[in-house]
């Protein structure tokens, strides 16, 4: 497959981020003119491309995650955020 071609398919990824983290860098990428699409996009073709820059802050993520500094999130934590989502939604007959 061409590198013309392969750049034109797209493929869909879904995470989630924390509601101050999400809001925080919707600011910070809006004041810059930028989308989280064309961030995410740039970010992925750095790591691909072994930019040391960009490897060095997923051997700090690594780092962090290997000394339990960052964690999933735990079956209590989406426990409250559904309840969180259902006691606010506006369709709901409660």
């Amino acid at each position: 497959m061409s590198k013309q071609l392969d750049r034109k398919i797209k493929k869909s990824i879904h995470f989630t981020l924390t509601k101050a983290t999400h809001a925080e860098l919707r600011v910070r990428l809006f004041r810059m003119g930028l989308s989280m699409q064309e961030v995410f996009e740039e970010f992925s073709q750095r790591i691909a491309a072994d930019m040391s820059d960009t490897i060095d802050i997923l051997e700090d993520i690594a780092l962090k995650k290997k000394n339990k500094e960052i964690k999933k999130f735990s079956e209590t934590d989406a426990e409250s955020i559904f309840s969180a989502i259902e006691s606010e939604n506006p369709l709901s007959e409660g």
